[in-house]
Formats: structure tokens, sequence, C-alpha cells
């Protein structure tokens, strides 16, 4: 019994990884990833279920009723997971959206588009209401990918409220937490109050430590808010309505292909790190193109400011990537329901 538990807790842990390593892509969601591996809705009911009546338990009943009660095992094994897959992927992530852009975004294109196809099916009755549901969450989550990013802003109360709904991307399929922050303007005040907490711990300079570190904690008790609020919200639609609530989901899925189209042209660009060493371009609004068209841009931009940009489409390796990652997902499937039957 011990033996099926650890391998149970590898099980949810490698899951863990992988959506941390989603989370690091900027434009796929963790979600997706707890959908299609088939621990979505536990993850619902676990997050929704933390709550004060937990503490009344252990003081009741033991800490070891309090742990099984609030499946902190399962927790514990999927946040160790993503905690270890943010840090030690994210480099190598980041890396291949510098050097192959192209190709890992059509990888990414070819996991969303099979795990449509793998949400949609569990629908068990296409009628019309969740077939509207499908056609609003598509529409909805397009708009939100087209959305002009908002001003940055350090004002607390709204850090909080930030905090509270990129979150919901984090169990929420086809959005990015971090594509949300971009778009309500509190990415880089968020991303430099890290930077900071760092660069003061290490200097010393506890005043403009503590000022970092709150609104690192107010973002923190906003995720919080958000994360527990909307599980159980969606956790609630899932026994109401587990049809229309399925499909509003995979409509968030067909919505959000548009920010993963792997040829983009760059309208306006984004500071990363202004001011400091370490500060670089990062695309912001971009329009997807062919890739014949984005070929063309690239030459024409050489042309225009001199430069010697490879204008190289990537188009026959891109399709391979993007079947091989329809592939991935046809056999997580496969084997999925090959352990169910088992």
């Amino acid at each position: 019994m011990e033996k099926k538990s650890q391998k149970k807790a590898l099980g949810v842990v490698i899951r863990g990884v992988a959506m941390g390593a989603a989370d690091v892509v900027p434009g796929v969601s963790g979600g997706t990833i707890a959908f299609i591996t088939g621990i979505y809705e536990e993850l619902l009911e676990s997050i929704s279920g933390l709550n004060l009546g937990l503490l009344k338990t252990w003081k009741k009943d033991g800490f070891k009723a309090m742990w099984i009660k609030g499946n902190f095992s399962f927790l514990f094994a999927l946040f160790t997971g993503i905690i270890v897959s943010i840090m030690s992927l994210a480099v190598l992530i980041q890396f291949l959206l510098k050097a192959y852009p192209i190709q890992l975004w059509a990888f990414f294109f070819g996991l969303i588009i099979a795990s449509v196809w793998l949400v949609g099916k569990t629908v068990k009755k296409w009628s019309a209401m969740p077939i509207i549901g499908l056609i609003l969450g598509a529409i909805a989550a397009y708009f939100i990918t087209i959305m002009a990013p908002t001003q940055e802003s350090s004002n607390l109360f709204y850090i909080f409220i930030s905090g509270s709904i990129a979150i919901c991307a984090m169990i929420l399929p086809g959005i990015s937490g971090s594509f949300i922050l971009l778009l309500l303007g509190a990415y880089t005040t968020v991303l430099g109050a890290v930077s900071g907490m760092m660069s003061t711990l290490k200097s010393g300079e506890w005043d403009l430590f503590f000022n970092h570190s709150t609104i690192i904690g107010v973002f923190i008790a906003g995720c919080l808010v958000g994360l527990i609020s909307f599980s159980k919200l969606l956790n609630w639609l899932f026994k109401k309505v587990p049809d229309v609530t399925v499909a509003i989901l995979t409509g968030f899925l067909i919505g959000s292909l548009n920010k993963i189209w792997p040829w983009k042209e760059t309208v306006t660009f984004f500071t990363k790190h202004a001011g400091e060493a370490n500060q670089e371009q990062v695309p912001l609004v971009q329009n997807n193109v062919s890739p014949e068209l984005f070929s063309e841009l690239i030459q024409k931009s050489n042309i225009e400011n001199g430069t010697n940009l490879s204008t190289e489409n990537h188009f026959l390796i891109s399709i391979i990537l993007a079947l091989a990652g329809i592939a991935f997902i046809i056999l997580l499937d496969y084997f999925g329901n090959r352990k169910k039957t088992a």
C-alpha cells in the first residue's frame, strides 16, 4: 500500500513539473496541463476545501486527520513539482523562447490543439447550452489575448486585485498568469519588487526592502484569496453544470490559440528590468502573420535597419513539432485511459 502511495505521489510531482514548465511560458497555462493529465477536478476540490474548518479538525482530531481531510499530500506533491520545475526549467524555457521561439510555440500550438479535443470529448452531451458556452469561452479568451495592456500601477489595493485575478490563470486552462499581469499593468511592479527585494537584502537597504516586500506580501495575499475563491466557483460549476463548464474551458483553449500562433509581427515592445544591467526588450503587442509574410517582414526589416537577421520561417520543422505536440497529448490520453481501465 505504501509503494502505491509513493507511486501516486511521484505521478503528482511529475504533473506539477509539467504545470510549472507551462507556467514559465507566457501564453501557456498550468491549468491546461492539470486538465489533460487528469488532476484538474481534484486540484479544484483540494484548493476549494482550504478553510478554517481544517484548523478545527487539527485541534479536535490531530494533525494527521487535518492532513488527510485537506488532501495535503496531493497539494504538497503537486506544488513541490511546480516549484522545482520553475526553478530548474525556467532558464531552459527562457533560452528556448529566445533561441527557438517559432519551434517552441509550434510545439505548444500542437499541444493546445490536441488539448481542445481531449477536453472537449469529456462533454457528455453537446446540447445548446454547452455549444453556447464553447463559443462564449472562445470569444472571451480571444479578446483577452488582443487586449491592450494598461498603464503600470503600484497602488497596493490594485496589486492585491491583480494578484487575485492573475492567479486564476493557474487553474483556468488556456490563459497565462504572467500575460494577465501584463494586461493589468502590474507585471513590472511585481517583477521589480521581487528583484528589488533580493538586491536590497544584499545591500542592507532595509527601508527599500520593506517597501518591496510589502508589495510582494500584498500580491501573495491577493493570489491566495483569488485562488481559493475562484476554485470554489469552478468546483461548484463542475458539480452543477459539468458539461457547460467543460465546454467553456474548451472554448478558452480555442481562443488562446491566437496567443500561441508561432509566426508574429511585433508592433510594440515592453522594457523588462528597465534601467538595470539586464534590461531587455520583450514583445508586447503582436499580430499573427503567415509564415511567408513573416519571412518578408524580416527581410524588409534587414533592408531598413541594416541588420542581417535570418529570414527562415522554419515552417517544416514547426509542422513536425506541432504534430509531435499532438502525438504527445494523444499518448498521454491513451496511457491515462489504460491506467483507469487497469
